[in-house]
């Protein structure tokens, strides 16, 4: 494939994400986001609109996030806003499911198209892991997964394998695999926010914290966090 065309591809690229972004945006009211009854008239919409076709919903939502996560879209407030509009357990399973397939297709255009610029940006930085991954890379990778991406942003996440060549159903299995525990703690925060949303009158931070649906899940984030400390010395430690 000739510069030129990698050029003209990665530029189209471009310019489709930051329309699926202002396209996105265009939809939020700005100026009312620091006003609560904003909130519960959104819970309420939204509440109906999923109620009223659950199945077409979830295709919709499915396909946003395949396209939101390719497109190098944050992976946080999907979790957030599956667990308001499915509850934890549907809302994790949607989540977990179309954002692998996401993060396996920007894995894929990064891989086709990109390569040669991943590999200049990064694999110095993380040379010291492509040994690891050429020893047993779903196992290393559903580790990386596990371990939260070893502090590397979520989009970088997802691009950052090109460097070790992994194979796209490795990638894929450990993503599921090793997305699932985060992603159904972040999906029962959103959860539990909605239900906040649905029963408090004004909102008090100090009440949200102390709601067990919003503290219990957040707990066990933090020792998720310690897991995955515990992980990246153990296991991604490696002689500099």
């Amino acid at each position: 494939m000739s510069n030129n065309l990698k050029i003209f591809l990665g530029s189209f690229y471009l310019i489709i994400l930051l329309v699926f972004l202002y396209l996105l945006f265009s939809f939020i009211e700005i100026n009312r986001l620091d006003d609560f009854s904003y909130y519960k008239e959104l819970q309420v919409v939204l509440e109906n609109l999923i109620g009223s076709n659950l199945y077409l919903n979830l295709l919709i939502f499915f396909f946003f996030c395949v396209i939101w996560v390719a497109l190098l879209g944050f992976g946080s407030p999907i979790l957030l806003i599956s667990g308001i509009l499915f509850g934890k357990w549907v809302g994790t399973f949607i989540s977990v499911i179309s954002i692998s397939i996401g993060a396996l297709a920007l894995y894929s255009i990064a891989n086709f198209f990109f390569k040669d610029l991943v590999k200049e940006l990064l694999e110095k930085k993380f040379s010291k892991y492509i040994y690891l991954f050429k020893k047993n890379e779903f196992y290393y990778f559903l580790a990386f997964r596990l371990a939260g991406g070893l502090g590397v942003p979520f989009g970088l996440q997802n691009i950052l394998p090109v460097i070790f060549n992994i194979k796209k159903r490795n990638y894929l299995f450990a993503s599921l695999i090793g997305l699932t525990p985060t992603f159904f703690i972040m999906n029962t925060i959103g959860s539990g926010l909605n239900l906040y949303i649905k029963q408090a009158e004004k909102f008090n931070f100090t009440n949200l914290l102390l709601t067990k649906e919003i503290y219990i899940p957040i707990i066990t984030f933090l020792i998720i966090i310690i897991i995955s400390a515990f992980i990246k010395n153990k296991i991604f430690r490696t002689e500099d």
